[in-house]
């Protein structure tokens, strides 16, 4: 692990009370950049996305989903449903200067950790929530999930492809961007602090997130009363080649069938009347595309991206993740960095995809075990060796 000794957000420290995936990735974000990340786990077995990973489990290594989104972090196992925990966790507070939580409205309030609870003892904390569907409202009881975000939004029925009524896509990209999102609001948070010296509340949420994910589709449903689909509204295609399969679009030209014939060798298809504009060539694109398989069938994936970037026309190869992780480019950028988890491994895993050129993100510290550091955070508290054990013993620490 490199070490840099000054980082954009040296001297922040954050809380992270975030379990499963949209909280934590947030944390994560601050402590790339530099932020000390305290994780607060609960109980014996700590975050649930631990146990989630049962593949890893089973083959007795720490859990990879777990790996990916707590890097940069300490961890120490609190039972905030003990008085000791409460005071533990206060004391911890008084030393914060961001707290990231997911729970649901009912559960803060029976920790007794809402904003209203904490802004007058901490004015200066910039108090980070992440939850499924929103804080108040019909649906602010619910447990939220990626998934279930991606069904209540539409996003799930905007799947792009006709013949298929919804897909739910396994990417659980609405968690990673509603982290990343908690992570620009605290972001502005802190900068705001600056200026009038007191914290504030920043909220997020998956539904809203995944809404947001649609800014365009929505912008043509609210103004024009129509959907837009860029699979069926543009021309493209994709290809099998020798090797694998490439992705053809024809988005911003103005005659992509043209310049696929050229690119090609072949007469332009684009002069019969059924391909004559990019709207024509979009719904009848099968019939096309049908006349330029076989011509692609015959070629690399590599030698017939060649000839379409030859013509200026976008095409990329659809690789697995495992293929996007090899690949050159991947390298070149430095997306995967060495991670070391929980004492025992050390792994690639993705790293930050913000570049800093003065102060870079960084990874300065690997995965933590549940409760590793608790021991040492509470001696950098003032607590003595002999309550610590205390502690333990009456199970409020691990």
């Amino acid at each position: 692990m490199q070490h840099i000794q000054q980082q954009a957000l040296s001297g922040i420290r954050v809380l992270d009370l975030g379990e499963i995936m949209q909280a934590p990735v947030a944390a994560q974000v601050l402590g790339d950049l530099g932020a000390e990340v305290i994780k607060v786990e609960r109980g014996v077995n700590g975050d649930m996305l631990r146990g989630l990973d049962r593949d890893s489990l089973e083959a007795g290594r720490p859990g990879a989903y777990f790996a990916a989104v707590n890097r940069n972090k300490r961890s120490i196992a609190l039972n905030l449903k003990s008085t000791e925990g409460k005071d533990i966790l206060h004391q911890l507070l008084a030393e914060t200067d961001v707290l990231i939580h997911s729970y649901r409205t009912a559960a803060v309030e029976r920790l007794g950790l809402t904003y209203d609870d904490l802004q007058e003892r901490y004015p200066r904390i910039v108090y980070g929530t992440a939850t499924g569907f929103g804080e108040t409202g019909p649906y602010a009881h619910k447990a939220g999930q990626d998934m279930l975000a991606q069904a209540l939004s539409g996003m799930a029925r905007s799947c792009g492809d006709p013949s298929i009524s919804a897909y739910v896509h396994p990417v659980p990209m609405v968690d990673y961007a509603s982290g990343m999102a908690l992570a620009q609001g605290i972001l502005a948070a802190l900068f705001e602090r600056e200026r009038s010296g007191r914290g504030q509340k920043v909220s997020v949420n998956l539904f809203d997130t995944a809404l947001s994910l649609q800014t365009l589709e929505s912008a043509s449903l609210l103004m024009d009363r129509r959907e837009t689909n860029w699979v069926t509204d543009w021309y493209s295609g994709i290809f099998e080649t020798t090797d694998g399969l490439l992705l053809v679009l024809g988005l911003f030209r103005e005659n992509p069938l043209q310049l696929a014939c050229k690119a090609l060798g072949i007469d332009d298809l684009s002069v019969q009347p059924s391909f004559a504009s990019p709207q024509l060539q979009a719904a009848n694109k099968e019939a096309a595309n049908a006349v330029l398989r076989p011509l692609i069938a015959r070629l690399s994936t590599t030698g017939a991206a060649e000839l379409f970037d030859g013509v200026d026309l976008l095409c990329a190869p659809l690789l697995t993740l495992q293929e996007a992780l090899d690949h050159p480019q991947t390298r070149h950028n430095g997306t995967l960095v060495d991670v070391e988890v929980e004492g025992v491994r050390t792994t690639r895993l993705i790293g930050s995809p913000v570049t800093l050129s003065r102060t870079p993100a960084q990874v300065r510290r690997g995965v933590p075990a549940v409760g590793e550091h608790s021991d040492e955070i509470l001696h950098e508290l003032g607590v003595s060796e002999s309550r610590v054990q205390t502690w333990r013993s009456k199970e409020v620490i691990r």
